[in-house]
């Protein structure tokens, strides 16, 4: 058997096989398969002399069994060695491989060159998608929302900031970030809302806040956070208490003006009682039928006749907040 298996594995070099599972990988890559009945099942290698096609199987009709030092010293020619980089769970991780021709012998685990972690790091960015790859956090998809209503609106020079956008230019927003990423840092550890703040144009940069600010100033002082929409098309919305918009007598806009805030005025239970986005309209046409409504269900709470002169209330009319 020796014997014959050396002759053979010299002559079919790319024809040595190795068990996996209940069938035979070669190192020419093609996998196949033993009869039921071979005397040669349970052997680890294999020479193999010839295959044929059984419908969908390819079966073994003629090898001999080989021993792993053998193989390996008459297929010397066909050993390599490679890393292989991967995205998982969150960072780059690799490992060295070793095969004979398509046969894997061995897997160690290995710290990636910078090289390999940038191209991992990059074929996923390509097939994962800059969500699944960078993660995503509350903060800076409020900022994209931001920015995709300033693009909408005003076009040039705001960047766009859509997500086939981002991961396009990924390089020149998040350079440094994935740079880290690919020497094996964490994606936990970026602070993409800073990173993404790198395309804002300058000096239009300063204005972003007085532009589409995150949180609108109510007649009470409460800074209220507005919901930007991830569609431009739709309304900006600032849900507030109705008693703290007291004397507010026109609604907010954004953009210089270009963009009214749709209100949503809730009741002192945070429900919804109205919705506007002309607040002037509001308190004199639709005010009245929502005070007769609710002021007996919130009576603590205060709802004067004339609205615009009151003074705006967080709080019950005995607290005076």
């Amino acid at each position: 058997d020796e014997l014959v298996a050396r002759v053979c594995a010299t002559a079919l070099t790319d024809w040595i096989g190795r068990r996996r599972g209940q069938e035979y990988l070669m190192a020419c890559g093609t996998a196949v398969e033993l009869p039921r009945d071979s005397r040669l099942q349970g052997q680890e290698w294999l020479a193999i002399a010839e295959v044929s096609r059984v419908g969908q199987r390819a079966l073994i009709r003629l090898a001999a069994p080989l021993s792993e030092e053998t193989a390996h010293d008459i297929a010397d020619g066909l050993m390599s060695e490679s890393t292989e980089a991967t995205w998982t769970k969150g960072r780059v991780s690799a490992t060295k491989v070793r095969r004979l021709g398509a046969i894997e012998l061995a897997r160690t685990p290995v710290r990636p060159t910078r090289e390999e972690g940038a191209r991992a790091v990059a074929h996923a960015l390509r097939t994962e998608g800059l969500e699944a790859v960078i993660g995503w956090n509350e903060s800076v998809e409020s900022l994209r929302r931001r920015l995709v209503l300033l693009r909408h609106e005003q076009g040039d020079p705001w960047p766009a900031v859509d997500l086939e956008s981002l991961a396009r230019e990924a390089d020149h927003w998040l350079g440094p970030e994935l740079a880290a990423l690919a020497e094996g840092g964490s994606r936990h550890r970026i602070d993409l809302t800073a990173a993404l703040r790198r395309l804002l144009p300058w000096p239009e940069a300063a204005r972003l806040d007085e532009l589409v600010p995150e949180r609108l100033e109510v007649p009470t002082g409460s800074r209220i956070r507005l919901e930007y929409p991830a569609d431009p098309g739709d309304r900006v919305v600032l849900a507030v208490k109705l008693q703290e918009c007291f004397g507010l007598l026109q609604t907010p806009r954004l953009v210089n003006g270009r963009v009214p805030v749709l209100m949503h005025l809730l009741s002192p239970a945070g429900r919804p009682l109205a919705v506007t986005d002309d607040l002037a309209s509001f308190w004199t046409n639709a005010y009245a039928q929502v005070r007769a409504e609710n002021r007996g269900r919130y009576s603590k709470h205060p709802w004067p006749e004339d609205p615009l002169t009151a003074p705006p209330r967080r709080g019950t009319t005995r607290s005076g907040r």
